[in-house]
């Protein structure tokens, strides 16, 4: 067997900060390696240290960095380009942010094809990857294709010039559950075509459905490795098994049915131009409950939040909360309200002014300042975070003030939009823990909208299915997620994937 890449004591550092700390792999042809673990465990810089891409400012060091059998401790920029594309292709998270928004997607792809000469067309490659309507595709630029459609257009350029290594860095994070699943169908197509992959993941889930060997990092170094089948189901390493224990989420007990209603909605309608984003739809959270709300991207459900929360306007249909009226009316009158309805986005961060203290964010709400610590321990922060700011936290230390800030004045209903898609398995947990905790000890309702169908399984009551702007069906969890009556409602089901675990 060849090896493709052999690691022996790799140190990546960003100043005082030691992102890597010594790991050592091998990475041989033919098989699909995954390196697991939390943000900031070293994964992502592990990877794209493979292809010279550290990062600004990294100082890399090794006892051995063999790249397709040539020492690369001493490439240049020029040695590295030629390694990437030609050696290594990437498949990165964001392929909104990693192709050219200026150019089409055919000439991004044909760019490859010319440095590398090859002869293959940017329409054939599109094809490979199940692209439909190729010739048109190609014409087009990234914003103008789903995100489905503009990851597989980034796994074309990939592989355009026929590496023999793929790396793909979260490829399926944010993607809904359907378009996840085509997307691992084609990693698996291209494993089997005889390439290699590196797959970096936090989805334990993905990782058991490709993975040959796993690597587990924590804190830069590797704390747990072995063949997939075997570390899944019979971790060693406690933090392993905390990876797995997050990822494994099952169903809570349903809450107690509550008689008052807190928000009620019908016949809600929205339409932008000929388009109709939301029909006819209605949906009733009473006091303490968890309603959720799943389907695909595009399938209306951040349309309802917006709708729901009267950040926009319906075309037809009525919202009352608390008992008045609170679509159609003046937001003055609304006012009064306002504060009893509170909202989560999937990027805190966005919401967030970037000026202020973390003290200063959760203040705006309305606790007093010693009111504001208490707020912050109660979702797992300490004191030392009152004074940073928002770049200076973490993914899921930004989630969590943005959680005490939704519950600083109490609210009676929370809208969650995708508050958990982009955490960490174990982060993740915890943020379902809390949200859980909140409804439980303040009878506090959440709206909870997701197409993570395992995360809404875990937290929900009851489970509104949409699809093409309409709910296609509704239920109690249980009835949803084990007897699904829709067609739509099953296919979701069958893309998950599912992590098997030693009970």
């Amino acid at each position: 067997m060849t090896t493709l890449v052999s690691v022996k004591d790799l140190h990546v550092s960003f100043g005082e900060v030691r992102a890597v700390r010594g790991i050592s792999f091998a990475i041989e042809a033919g098989e699909c390696v995954a390196i697991v673990g939390e943000s900031g465990s070293g994964k992502s810089v592990t990877a794209r240290t493979l292809a010279g891409l550290a990062g600004p400012g990294a100082t890399v060091t090794a006892a051995e960095l063999t790249v397709a059998g040539v020492d690369a401790r001493g490439f240049g920029e020029k040695q590295w380009r030629s390694v990437r594309g030609g050696f290594a292709g990437l498949v990165l998270q964001d392929a909104l942010v990693s192709l050219d928004p200026l150019r089409t997607v055919g000439a991004e792809i044909a760019e490859v094809l010319r440095v590398h000469r090859r002869r293959e067309t940017p329409e054939a490659l599109l094809t490979e990857v199940h692209v439909p309507e190729p010739e048109r595709r190609a014409r087009q630029y990234p914003h103008q294709l789903s995100g489905g459609l503009r990851q597989r257009a980034l796994i074309a350029s990939a592989i355009a010039a026929r590496p023999p290594l793929l790396i793909a860095d979260e490829p399926t994070t944010a993607l809904d559950v359907t378009v996840q699943a085509q997307i691992l169908g084609l990693l698996a197509e291209r494993r089997e075509a005889g390439e290699t992959l590196l797959l970096i993941s936090h989805d334990l889930a993905v990782v058991s459905r490709l993975a040959d060997r796993v690597l587990v990092m924590k804190d830069g170094v590797v704390v747990e490795e072995g063949p997939a089948a075997a570390l899944l189901t019979g971790a060693r390493h406690p933090y392993t098994r905390k990876l797995v224990a997050a990822a494994a989420l099952g169903p809570r007990p349903p809450a107690e049915p509550r008689a008052s209603v807190v928000l009620r909605a019908a016949g809600l309608r929205k339409t932008y131009g000929k388009q109709t984003v939301v029909d006819n739809v209605g949906v009733t959270v009473g006091r303490g409950e968890i309603v959720g709300v799943v389907g695909e991207s595009g399938s209306g459900k951040t349309t309802v939040a917006q709708l729901l929360f009267g950040l926009v306007a319906p075309d037809g249909g009525e919202v009352t909360f608390e008992g008045a009226p609170w679509s159609g009316v003046a937001e003055r009158r609304r006012r009064p309200l306002r504060r009893r309805m509170q909202f989560i986005s999937q990027d805190p961060l966005s919401s967030f002014d970037p000026r202020w203290t973390v003290g200063r964010i959760v203040a705006e709400a309305g606790p007093s300042r010693g009111d504001v610590l208490p707020l912050l321990e109660r979702v797992g922060l300490t004191k030392d975070v009152v004074d940073r700011y928002p770049r200076q936290l973490s993914g899921g230390q930004r989630q969590r003030v943005a959680i005490a800030r939704a519950l600083a004045p109490r609210p009676s209903l929370i809208v969650c939009d995708e508050p958990v898609s982009a955490l960490d398995v174990s982060v993740q947990a915890q943020v379902l823990d809390l949200l859980a905790d909140v409804r439980e000890r303040d009878g506090t309702a959440l709206l909870f909208i997701s197409h993570d169908l395992g995360v809404v399984h875990h937290l929900a009551d009851r489970v509104l299915v949409m699809r093409g702007g309409r709910v296609v069906e509704h239920g109690t969890a249980a009835e949803v997620f084990t007897t699904p009556a829709h067609e739509y409602t099953r296919a979701l089901l069958a893309a998950v994937p599912t992590l098997e675990v030693l009970s």
